[in-house]
């Protein structure tokens, strides 16, 4: 009821992931829990970024299979693609998961106001606007989870037809002959690999000197080569000046370098936090100069009892696992309990491009920039006899490990792969890393044969002093 103070242990502003992980994880803890939330729970990840961004990235992986069945003996004449199938295929996932969640956060007594909560600086939450527009959620703790929009760049305003953001491309039900993406990132990669696999003529802008420059170099050349091979323009080092649009193209221009001429321009430069009216005069929260909330390792702002998880939170991955995290993190310091603040250098990252990448830990730059001396084995996949089967061999794994006096491989610091599947075996990798485990230690696990994961357990054993089939 508008005007009418609601009292809770906790109100959280945002649904997204680190918001309704707060919401869940509290509320299993016995609080009594709110969440504000301006449009559906589940936020971007859920239905304008990573599950609908998958499930095209997966529609490009079936064309693929398709077009390569000749290969196994399976004979298809021609292979045709209806794009608005997967957009309606990608609603119903949605929806289904949209529709769990909502289930769960109901089994779990979690109240929902409808509308964009804005934090008092007496710990109030008000609801602005939406539905619930005037309720006033009173809570002895507050999470803030209001979450990231995309950004863009000068001059390139978003239309929904020519020049897109992740939003606007999620929602298409038919692709463009040729594509420029902007912005070489994870992201970047993701759209550009599927807009190619789906028959697109793609050109990659990225004003860095390489795509993934957060990537081990190596695994980062391994999607270059792809790329090239596939007929992916890359160009690295640029400069955009702004773009001269058509009725239905634009063309790119860019300093020192010939023009891109485009049906679609997909911006892919980045997220920026939404907090923009998050805060009311006097909170005590501060933001740091790009906007974002500033918090420490137990995630509590500079406010009393206010905390902040997720997109929002300065100087983190915008990644929806470590708002998962955080949220953990956040609701066991709320309840006393005793608790590890993330460790941003060793959470996974999952790349869903083709090749797929995935990582965690050091990178081997990065360790030696630590004052690591470090030993590094790689496995390529080619060697593998599952990639050979499933005949997906372009790829390698690389592991990182402080050096011993004999030369082999001590604490595991960073895995890095590039290949197929990678996404889904990254896990052993992780425990890795994150357990502080040595080559010998992890190397002593047994891979199953004959699977993917059999390069993971190669290379540690390359690392340990003796490998099988890596030097």
């Amino acid at each position: 009821m508008a005007n009418e103070v609601q009292q809770f242990d906790v109100v959280v502003i945002g649904g997204g992931p680190g918001g309704y992980a707060a919401a869940l994880y509290g509320a299993a803890a016995g609080l009594n829990i709110a969440i504000v939330e301006f449009d559906k729970v589940g936020g971007t990840c859920l239905h304008r970024g990573c599950v609908p961004a998958k499930e095209f990235l997966e529609t490009a992986h079936v064309r693929r299979t398709v077009e390569h069945s000749s290969n196994f003996g399976i004979d298809v004449k021609e292979v045709t693609v209806d794009f608005s199938v997967s957009q309606s295929r990608k609603n119903e996932v949605v929806d289904r998961l949209f529709k769990g969640l909502s289930g769960l956060l109901k089994g779990r007594k979690v109240t929902i106001f409808q509308g964009t909560g804005r934090l008092e600086k007496d710990l109030s939450v008000t609801v602005v606007d939406g539905a619930d527009a005037g309720v006033v959620a009173k809570g002895a703790n507050v999470i803030l989870a209001a979450g990231s929009v995309p950004r863009t760049i000068p001059g390139f305003e978003i239309d929904g037809k020519i020049v897109l953001t992740s939003d606007e491309f999620l929602d298409l039900t038919a692709l463009p002959e040729r594509a420029a993406v902007i912005g070489g990132g994870a992201i970047g990669c993701e759209f550009a690999s599927l807009l190619s696999d789906m028959g697109t003529h793609v050109t990659i802008l990225e004003g860095l000197p390489s795509i993934l420059a957060g990537c081990d170099s190596e695994v980062a050349s391994v999607v270059q080569r792809s790329f090239k091979k596939r007929g992916i323009e890359t160009r690295v080092g640029v400069k955009i000046t702004g773009h001269k649009p058509k009725k239905s193209s634009t063309t790119i221009s860019m300093e020192g370098q010939e023009d891109v001429v485009t049906d679609m321009v997909v911006m892919s430069v980045g997220r920026r936090p939404r907090t923009e009216g998050l805060l009311a005069e006097g909170t005590g929260v501060e933001l740091n100069d790009g906007g974002f909330v500033v918090a420490d390792g137990y995630m509590r702002t500079t406010a009393p009892n206010v905390f902040a998880v997720g997109d929002v939170v300065a100087g983190t991955p915008q990644l929806a696992h470590v708002g998962f995290a955080e949220a953990i993190v956040a609701i066991k310091t709320i309840i006393g309990e005793p608790t590890v603040p993330v460790d941003y250098d060793r959470v996974p990252w999952a790349i869903y491009s083709n090749p797929e990448v995935a990582f965690c830990g050091l990178t081997e730059a990065a360790a030696k920039e630590r004052g690591y001396d470090v030993v590094v084995k790689k496995d390529p996949f080619g060697g593998n006899s599952r990639a050979q089967i499933i005949g997906d061999t372009e790829g390698v794994v690389k592991i990182i490990a402080e050096k011993r006096a004999d030369g082999s491989g001590g604490q595991i610091l960073g895995v890095h792969m590039a290949g197929p599947w990678v996404t889904e075996q990254l896990g052993a990798g992780y425990f890795a890393v994150n357990w502080e485990a040595t080559a010998e230690e992890a190397a002593a696990l047994i891979q199953p044969h004959p699977s993917l994961s059999e390069t993971f357990g190669e290379t540690l054993l390359a690392l340990a002093g003796r490998g099988l089939h890596v030097g």
